[in-house]
């Protein structure tokens, strides 16, 4: 197993929006990380082309053999990413709507006595008991975990949160 599949989800996630340079198995790619998936450590790059068009190539995890970052994105980027993989109608949340979501959540999380720690570079994915995590917009959707019953009775706690609606 190489370096870049030992890393773990936060370590990657530390990737996503950024331009990167990947070399795997003597070729090179380029381009902005969407996502690197946890289990395989398969990396989604995209690149942006003109008029709005983007080419989306994946790079699988075990053929990694380094990853070299060439530019931060900044927010404006996240949201072009972002918005190239959503469905036509789908909401997006402001950077203070995402606040009082994740405030909201951490809020019922501390009154069920559920232990949570934030993590993540700007501190956006709550980590519950440190088997769960919870990205934005922080609804049960955005639930991901490998243990399947912790999975569930949290999306249903969440769900069930009577202090914030989330967005159907």
């Amino acid at each position: 197993m190489n370096e870049w599949c030992r890393k773990k989800p936060l370590e990657w996630q530390e990737y996503v929006n950024k331009e990167v340079k990947v070399n795997a198995a003597e070729q090179e790619y380029e381009g902005w990380v969407f996502t690197v998936d946890p289990v395989s450590a398969n990396i989604v790059l995209v690149n942006l082309k003109d008029g709005g068009k983007a080419s989306v190539m994946a790079v699988m995890g075990h053929a990694v053999e380094a990853v070299e970052v060439l530019r931060e994105g900044d927010s404006s980027m996240a949201d072009q990413l972002t918005s190239l993989f959503m469905p036509a109608g789908a909401q997006s949340y402001s950077r203070e709507e995402l606040e009082n979501r994740k405030s909201c959540l951490r809020d019922w999380l501390e009154k069920n006595r559920i232990p949570f720690t934030e993590q993540g570079a700007q501190q956006e994915t709550l980590c519950v008991a440190g088997v769960l995590t919870v990205n934005p917009p922080y609804g049960p959707e955005d639930c991901s975990s490998s243990n399947e019953i912790i999975l569930s009775r949290v999306q249903h706690l969440i769900q069930s949160n009577p202090g914030c609606q989330q967005d159907q």
